[in-house]
């Protein structure tokens, strides 16, 4: 009786594979080379996009406040926690990472113009028979994303004398009210500064898609800014 053994490719008769070669049934990993289910990834991705926005709340609240302080820091915690928990917001993915230098040169440009822009407002207040003239212009920016937009209008409406009224999700568009308009340069700096905030906060969390977008020119068709005046 031969001992015979199959050749090389070839498998045992039956279709059987041999018994070192056996892999476990319904497709599970050996030990030790085990992966996250598909579900685990997803809730752990849920709960970063909730810890990112939880932060941003925060940050908001104290902003709104007026100060930083422990009091301030533990009601802003629990006010986003409820807002989370009690109404649930559409999941707003972060596919970006965070950059250090970046987002210094965001949090001190964005504190520049916050007491720039209270000084000249507190100016235009106690200027005796000065009227100023608003007026409201739509910025259309480079990135859509639902974070973008959000974290682009919020910055835009801390800063005194700057306000979202609308927002046009599908298009990526901002309606902004500016107060003291003189001319079309000041339109224009305003439409520009929108878009500095914008360019700012994609190099501070972005993606290297988004940041590659940043260099893209906007539209001829936006090229100058649309405004409507209004009366304060």
């Amino acid at each position: 009786m031969t001992d015979e053994r199959p050749a090389d490719g070839e498998r045992p008769a039956g279709g059987e594979r041999p018994a070192g070669g056996e892999r476990p049934a319904g497709g599970e990993r050996p030990a030790g080379g085990e992966r996250p289910a598909g579900g685990e990834r997803r809730r752990m991705r849920r709960l970063r996009d909730q810890l990112v926005a939880l932060c941003w709340m925060v940050g908001v609240w104290c902003l709104l406040w007026g100060r930083f302080s422990l009091g301030n820091l533990l009601a802003g915690l629990l006010v986003g926690a409820a807002v989370l928990a009690f109404f649930p917001l559409p999941p707003v993915t972060f596919g970006g990472r965070l950059r250090p230098w970046p987002l210094l040169v965001l949090a001190g440009r964005f504190i520049t113009e916050l007491v720039s822009a209270s000084l000249h407002v507190a100016a235009v207040a106690v200027r005796p028979g000065y009227r100023p003239r608003g007026a409201i212009i739509a910025v259309r920016l480079r990135l859509r994303t639902e974070l973008n937009l959000a974290l682009t209008a919020e910055a835009i409406s801390l800063v005194p004398g700057t306000l979202i009224i609308d927002v046009d999700r599908d298009d990526g568009v901002l309606y902004v009210h500016v107060l003291d308009v003189r001319g079309p340069a000041d339109l224009t700096e305003n439409r520009n500064r929108v878009l500095a905030t914008e360019a700012r906060i994609v190099r501070a969390i972005g993606s290297a898609a988004e940041l590659r977008l940043l260099d893209d020119p906007p539209p001829d068709q936006y090229a100058r800014p649309t405004a409507k005046g209004s009366d304060p």
